[in-house]
């Protein structure tokens, strides 16, 4: 079995929660540099991802992504509040969830490491300081979106 049958072009999508717009058009423009040409869906916060995640209040449901990047500080529900409620969902308790945050706080990197994140990304993301000190790499993070068939 290939990885294209495990992960298929048509299912591979990436969902992106972000209240704010220059973070959302800055992750956009790294992606198209890296040719990741993958559907993107994009939730403001953490209540209207579970909405759209879960096809509750009003939200059409999604299908499931192949990652999330996840921002720590959004109104309504935080990133870290969703990730501990996915991780208690059957459903998502497995998706790849990298956090993206300007905090450099120990107590937020542990807080997303008990979470079992895939990746913690210091902002403004640039895959070519990715991770910051301490935290992942680039290649990292490259190899990881050859892995799920990312790069068209």
């Amino acid at each position: 079995m290939s990885p294209a049958d495990i992960f298929p072009a048509s299912t591979t999508s990436i969902m992106l929660v972000e209240d704010d717009q220059m973070d959302v058009m800055n992750v956009q423009r790294e992606l198209r540099k890296q040719h990741i040409e993958v559907p993107l869906v994009h939730a403001r916060n953490g209540r209207e991802a579970l909405n759209m995640l879960r096809g509750e209040n009003g939200e059409t449901k999604i299908t499931r992504p192949s990652l999330m990047m996840l921002d720590i500080n959004m109104p309504r529900l935080n990133g870290l509040e969703l990730l501990k409620i996915l991780r208690s969902d059957p459903e998502f308790q497995d998706l790849n969830v990298f956090i993206m945050t300007t905090s450099d706080l120990d107590s937020d990197r542990l807080g997303a490491k008990d979470l079992n994140v895939s990746g913690y990304i210091i902002k403004p993301l640039t895959f070519d300081s990715f991770g910051g000190e301490g935290g992942g790499t680039v290649d990292g993070f490259s190899l990881f979106l050859d892995l799920l068939k990312l790069k068209q």
